[in-house]
C-alpha cells in the first residue's frame, strides 16, 4: 500500500476514534462545590454545564453576590477537571502526533 493511502487509513481511523471518544466525553460528568457544599455543579466533559444544585440556606438575598460568586467558582472548577479529562482521553488518540488543534 502506498504510503498516502497508509496516511489516509490511519487518518480515517483516527476520525473515529476521536467521534467514539467524544461521544463518551459527553457522557462522561464530574462534579465541583463551593461554599462548603453550598453549590453544586455537574459539568459533562465535552464541556458543558449539566446542572446547578443551590442549598436553600444559601439563598439569603443580601448575600446575592456571595452566592453568584460560588456558582461561578464551581462552575469553573468542574469545566476544568472536565477540560483536563477530555484532553488526556484525546490525547491518547494523538499521541506521537504534532497535528495542531487535535490535542
Amino acid at each position: 500500500m502506498s504510503s498516502i493511502g497508509k496516511l489516509m487509513k490511519q487518518a480515517a481511523r483516527m476520525q473515529q476514534q476521536m467521534e467514539q471518544v467524544q461521544a463518551q466525553l459527553a457522557a462522561r460528568t464530574v462534579e465541583a462545590t463551593s461554599g462548603g457544599g453550598a453549590v453544586k455543579i455537574t459539568a459533562k466533559c465535552d464541556g458543558t454545564i449539566d446542572s446547578v444544585k443551590i442549598d436553600p440556606q444559601a439563598l439569603n438575598p443580601s448575600d446575592a453576590q456571595l452566592l453568584e460568586d460560588m456558582i461561578v467558582t464551581a462552575a469553573n472548577q468542574a469545566l476544568g477537571q472536565a477540560k483536563e479529562i477530555s484532553n488526556a482521553e484525546m490525547g491518547k488518540i494523538t499521541a506521537g502526533l504534532n497535528l495542531p488543534g487535535l490535542t
